[in-house]
């Protein structure tokens, strides 16, 4: 697995105002608004995402609440390069004490993901799509 992080993404409870003041209050540059229900920042080398609360715990595992004391609201990602990447990284993580959370499998965005937790209860996604692009450093290139 190459060191990185691709996307740090936060469970918001009202992603209008997330977006208000990120955006317009702290200045992260997007091409993307609420509209489209979820909100990339492109920031040096890792992308910050908003995403509402309760769909980001549902995507991590169907049955997951939403509440911060059983989800904590923010997953990170690790993006691939190739599809064959994901399961490769989903095995890795299992294999040094992670745990699958949700197995490798075709997502409603055209991609391909599963989440792992790692020892502290921390969600990772890892995802594939063939429309990315990466920079040269290896981070994802969001337009």
């Amino acid at each position: 697995m190459e060191p990185r992080v691709s996307i740090i993404t936060l469970g918001v409870k009202d992603l209008d105002r997330s977006y208000q003041f990120y955006h317009h209050g702290l200045g992260f540059p997007t091409s993307h608004n609420p509209e489209t229900g979820i909100v990339f920042f492109q920031t040096s080398g890792t992308c910050l995402a908003l995403y509402p609360l309760d769909k980001l715990a549902e995507d991590v595992a169907p049955d997951l609440q939403a509440d911060r004391n059983a989800f904590p609201g923010i997953t990170l990602a690790h993006n691939t390069k190739t599809k064959p990447e994901v399961d490769e990284v989903l095995s890795l993580a299992e294999r040094c004490g992670g745990r699958i959370e949700k197995p490798a499998q075709d997502t409603f965005w055209g991609g391909y993901s599963g989440y792992f937790s790692d020892p502290d209860g921390y969600f990772w996604e890892v995802a594939w799509s063939e429309s990315w692009k990466f920079h040269d450093d290896g981070s994802l290139v969001i337009e």
